[in-house]
């Protein structure tokens, strides 16, 4: 939703970056890639998919949110995690879904070059936010299941949610940096992704996947596997101390049908 395949197409014509770099890809994209046109049957199904995607995103959460808000159970963490974690898919929704959704209907972004560093800007908050927003919950699960007493005595869930926010926030303002509105074409302006040296692009693709999406898998899949591990382990322990008892209450089971046997056949 970051509008990567675009702006990854359009990159090479930036004239900080044709000008210092001689590279005989970017000389090919620059003879291949036309920014004033673009394929209309490809972005009216991008249009399509994004309508459907912020339709199911401002249903889904704001259901969540009521559901919450109506629950006898509101206050308890879990629901407190899972109300920032809607309020975050909404923050995707309303400032990254909605405005690549008006982008691609427009094609050219219409606006002054602080309306696109701030829209940059907020449509990265939000990826941010929600994803570390789901590692927090994956690691207080996890310290949940796997250190129950420790989890009960360090309570400072508003703490942890605010860092995430804030996080999310710092991490972000590199695209102030990096956007802003550009000519890309003789009178033609569009919101743009401006590198000085050739593999800035390659740097900040390699960095947002880092941050949004390789590094907190491996955390959701390290707290997830841990969890199953305790919780298998946990299941073990409790079928080995209930084996005695279950033995113990088979052979009394066994000695009072022995006992009414026996009683039987004297009569």
């Amino acid at each position: 939703m970051e509008n990567f395949p675009k702006e990854a197409t359009l990159w090479p014509l930036n004239r900080s970056w044709s000008e210092s770099s001689s590279g005989s890809e970017i000389i090919a994209a620059n003879r291949t890639v036309n920014p004033l046109k673009r394929n209309e049957e490809v972005a009216k199904v991008e249009v399509a998919v994004l309508f459907v995607v912020l339709l199911l995103a401002l249903a889904g959460n704001l259901c969540v949110l009521a559901a919450l808000h109506a629950s006898k159970r509101a206050s308890s963490r879990m629901h407190f995690f899972m109300k920032h974690l809607s309020i975050a898919d909404l923050v995707v929704a309303i400032f990254q879904v909605l405005p690549q959704l008006i982008w691609d209907i427009t094609f050219r972004f219409y606006g002054p070059d602080f309306l696109c560093r701030l829209v940059k800007y907020l449509q990265v908050v939000g990826m941010f936010a929600s994803t570390y927003l789901l590692v927090l919950m994956s690691v207080d699960r996890c310290l949940a299941v796997c250190m129950p007493l420790r989890s009960l005595q360090h309570r400072k869930d508003r703490e942890y949610v605010l860092g995430s926010w804030l996080l999310s926030l710092l991490l972000s303002l590199p695209q102030t940096y990096i956007f802003s509105l550009k000519e890309v074409a003789h009178g033609v302006y569009d919101c743009w992704g401006d590198f000085v040296q050739p593999w800035g692009a390659k740097a900040y693709i390699t960095w947002i996947s880092l941050a949004i999406y390789i590094i907190p898998v491996t955390i959701l899949s390290v707290c997830y596997g841990l969890t199953s591990f305790k919780i298998w382990q946990n299941f073990k322990l409790k079928s080995r101390r209930d084996q005695p008892l279950r033995l113990s209450r088979e052979l009394a089971d066994g000695a009072a049908l022995s006992r009414v046997s026996s009683f039987s056949n004297n009569f």
